[in-house]
C-alpha cells in the first residue's frame, strides 16, 4: 500500500463505521414502524432531499449532471450502469428488516461475507472504472475467509427457517453492495463528482422502493403496524448514506472494489461491536472470532506485493 493511498484507506474505514451506524438507525426505525420497506423509504427520501439541496444548486453539480446526460446520449455510459441504487435499496431494506432480530454484529458479519465474495467477482469482470483486476491467491483468501466468518458468526442464529432467511438477506445485500460500489464509482468518474453519483444512486433506490412498497402492502394488507418514533436521530440514516456513497465513489476509483470492501469491513465490524456492546445485544464469542478472521483477511489482502526480479533473456 502506497503512502498516498493511506488517506483513502482511512476514508474507507470511516465509511464502514457509517454503515454500522446506519444499520442500527434503519433497523430501529424499521422495528418501530413494523415495516422495513417504509423505514427504507424514509431513509432514502431524506438522502434525496439533502442531495437535491447540494447538487442542482451548485455550478459544479449542474456541470456533473450535464456530463452524465451527455455520456448517456453518446453511450459512453450505459443506462444499466446507473442502476447501483437498486442494490442500495436492497441493502437498506435488509437493514430495516433484519437488524432488530439479528443484532448489528451478526448483520455486519453476514454483509461482510456477501461483500467479500461479490467484490472479488466485480473486480474480475471490471464493473468499476479501473477495469478488470486479476484474481490472486490473496484476493481469494480474503473473500473465502469472509464467507467462513459468516458460518462461524451465524451458527447460533440458525435456529429455524426464519433465522436462515434473516441471515441470507444481509448476505445478498452484501453481494449487492459490491455491485453498487462499482457502478457508482463508474458514474462518479464520468460525472467528476461523487455527489452527482450519490444523487443518481438515491433517486434510483427511491424509485425501486416506490415499486416494492405497493407490492408489499398488497401482500401484507393495511398500513405499517407500528408507529413513527419520536427520536429524531432515527431519521438520520439517509444523511449517513449520502456520505457513505460519496466515500465509496471516491475510494473505489483508486483502490478497487475488493480492497475498499475489506477495509470498510474493519470499520463496520468495530462499529457494530461497539453498538452491540452499548445496546441491547451482547456479541457472542463467535462474533469476536469472525471479526478476528475478517481482520486477518484484510491484512492478507492488503500486504504489499514483493517486486519480482527481472527474468533473464
Amino acid at each position: 500500500m502506497r503512502r498516498s493511498e493511506l488517506p483513502l484507506v482511512g476514508l474507507a474505514a470511516l465509511g464502514g463505521v457509517g454503515l454500522a451506524v446506519q444499520a442500527r438507525l434503519n433497523g430501529d426505525l424499521g422495528a418501530s414502524l413494523g415495516d422495513g420497506i417504509v423505514a427504507s423509504m424514509i431513509s432514502t427520501g431524506t438522502g434525496i432531499l439533502l442531495l437535491l439541496a447540494i447538487v442542482p444548486t451548485s455550478r459544479g453539480g449542474r456541470r456533473a449532471l450535464r456530463q452524465l446526460r451527455e455520456a448517456l446520449r453518446v453511450q459512453g455510459l450505459r443506462w444499466w450502469q446507473c442502476l447501483g441504487g437498486v442494490s442500495g435499496a436492497l441493502y437498506v431494506v435488509s437493514q430495516g428488516v433484519s437488524v432488530s432480530s439479528l443484532g448489528v454484529g451478526i448483520f455486519v458479519v453476514a454483509v461482510v461475507g456477501g461483500t467479500s465474495a461479490g467484490s472479488l467477482a466485480v473486480d474480475r469482470v471490471g464493473l468499476g472504472p479501473g477495469g478488470p483486476l486479476p484474481i490472486t491467491a490473496r484476493r481469494v483468501t480474503g473473500a473465502t475467509t469472509g464467507v467462513v466468518a459468516i458460518a462461524i458468526a451465524g451458527q447460533d442464529q440458525l435456529t429455524g427457517d426464519s433465522s436462515l432467511w434473516l441471515l441470507a438477506l444481509p448476505v445478498a445485500a452484501g453481494l449487492a453492495l459490491s455491485v453498487q460500489s462499482a457502478l457508482n464509482a463508474r458514474v462518479g468518474a464520468i460525472a467528476g463528482s461523487p455527489w452527482a453519483a450519490a444523487l443518481v444512486n438515491f433517486v434510483v433506490a427511491g424509485c425501486t422502493l416506490c415499486i416494492a412498497l405497493p407490492i408489499e402492502i398488497l401482500i401484507r394488507g393495511g398500513g405499517p403496524p407500528g408507529r413513527l418514533p419520536a427520536e429524531p436521530w432515527l431519521y438520520c440514516g439517509g444523511f449517513i448514506g449520502v456520505a457513505i456513497i460519496a466515500i465509496a465513489t471516491t475510494v473505489v476509483r483508486r483502490l478497487g472494489v475488493l480492497v475498499f470492501g475489506l477495509v470498510s469491513i474493519v470499520g463496520q465490524l468495530l462499529g457494530a461491536v461497539l453498538l452491540d456492546v452499548f445496546g441491547a445485544h451482547r456479541p457472542p464469542v463467535t462474533t469476536w472470532l469472525a471479526i478476528a478472521l475478517t481482520l486477518g483477511a484484510v491484512a492478507v489482502t492488503m500486504l504489499p506485493v514483493k517486486p519480482q526480479p527481472p527474468r533473464a533473456g
